[in-house]
């Protein structure tokens, strides 16, 4: 099966964008074309046909969108792998947003500068990589029985990864971990409908600030932190620079900028910066971590989630250095292994599950310290 090219549906209403599609994914080894739809309804009867293990969408179709067509995906219990197709607008990004928590495992920007050609190479270097990174996922999942399984909620011990986690590697010392002041989120591929899981479940009166790395580009992290203000009781914003940090406040970096903690006059503030990428990635969790571990430090609390890549495994290695905590997402609730496992198998990882419990455990720790203060 691994050996086997990862076949994918192009569904796209615009014939000149499903030969673009077809022709740049065609180009790169691993990956079969198996077939083309121009909506949503003819691409429903293409998957049983087919069965293809990734099927590329694009959200604005004649006859069924996309939208509709990952609801009837979901309401027959298809299963195939969603990669977005977006233009970079305001309608666009919200509408891949709500593609994301319906299950969509990831999305890329439709090139619209420069000639054909151009286009084609752009698109060929953000989607391949995906195409065939996702496939192999959607693949286990289908060999696992479907969707990723999302455990059940199982109490845990402060400084202990639970028993059996996915993943969970080797297990660091037991130890008493200090009450946070701040939480730091890392988060990538399978990101908004992983957020769904977790923001909403924070209390309106948390007593510390949470700040969040997902990789969007601009526009979609905004549509991201509305969507999450209008399902939450704590409140949810994008970034601005200079926006001062405050309590029971969620805040995203935008996407595009990189952005860090600063303190102007002993005021902590956010800062939104240009500086270059790190891990490719701009915004940077590494970025955002260090930047925590050194205005925090041990009152430090990172949570690295679901994702592909490394960004965000130095910055927990540095706040447990400064004695903080890390928490880490387990393989069983995320769409991609990636960014979770070197923290968890190089022992950094104080506790390990899926996003409901470790809200849960965020809660518990910040209230922990709430007492200490009455």
């Amino acid at each position: 099966m691994s050996n086997e090219p990862i076949r994918v549906l192009v569904v796209d209403d615009t014939a000149i964008y499903r030969k673009i599609v077809a022709e740049a994914l065609q180009q790169t080894p691993g990956i079969e074309i198996v077939g083309t739809a121009a909506h949503g309804r003819m691409a429903l009867t293409q998957i049983r046909q087919l069965r293809p293990d990734i099927v590329t969408l694009d959200v604005e179709m004649p006859v069924m969108d996309g939208l509709e067509t990952l609801r009837q995906l979901k309401r027959l219990g298809m299963s195939v792998g969603v990669i977005m197709l977006s233009a970079q607008t305001a309608d666009s990004a919200q509408a891949t947003v709500t593609a994301l928590e319906l299950g969509a495992l990831d999305f890329v920007l439709k090139p619209s500068a420069g000639n054909l050609a151009e286009n084609a190479r752009k698109l060929r270097e953000s989607l391949a990589s995906r195409v065939i990174s996702l496939g192999r996922v959607q693949r286990i999942r289908q060999v696992l029985g479907g969707a990723v399984r999302h455990p059940a909620s199982a109490p845990t011990t402060p400084g202990r990864v639970p028993a059996g986690a996915a993943g969970s590697g080797p297990r660091p010392a037991p130890r008493t971990l200090v009450p946070p002041r701040v939480v730091a989120i890392g988060i990538s591929t399978g990101g908004p409908q992983t957020l769904q899981r977790l923001i909403p479940r924070l209390p309106a009166d948390l007593s510390v600030p949470v700040l969040i790395v997902q990789h969007m580009p601009p526009v979609f992290t905004r549509s991201l932190a509305e969507d999450l203000d209008r399902r939450s009781v704590i409140s949810v914003c994008e970034a601005a620079h200079e926006q001062p940090v405050l309590p029971g406040h969620v805040y995203i970096a935008p996407g595009g900028r990189q952005m860090r903690l600063a303190k102007e006059d002993d005021n902590l503030q956010i800062a939104i910066t240009d500086d270059p990428r790190e891990n490719s990635c701009r915004p940077s969790v590494d970025y955002l971590f260090r930047s925590v571990a050194d205005v925090y430090g041990a009152h430090s609390l990172a949570l690295i989630m679901t994702g592909m890549g490394n960004d965000g495994a130095a910055g927990c290695r540095l706040i447990r250095q400064c004695g903080g905590t890390v928490m880490a997402q387990d393989e069983q609730s995320c769409v991609v292994f990636g960014m979770p496992r070197q923290p968890i198998e190089e022992g950094l990882a104080d506790l390990v599950g899926p996003p409901e419990r470790l809200a849960t455990e965020i809660v518990q720790l910040v209230r922990r310290k709430e007492f200490a203060c009455r």
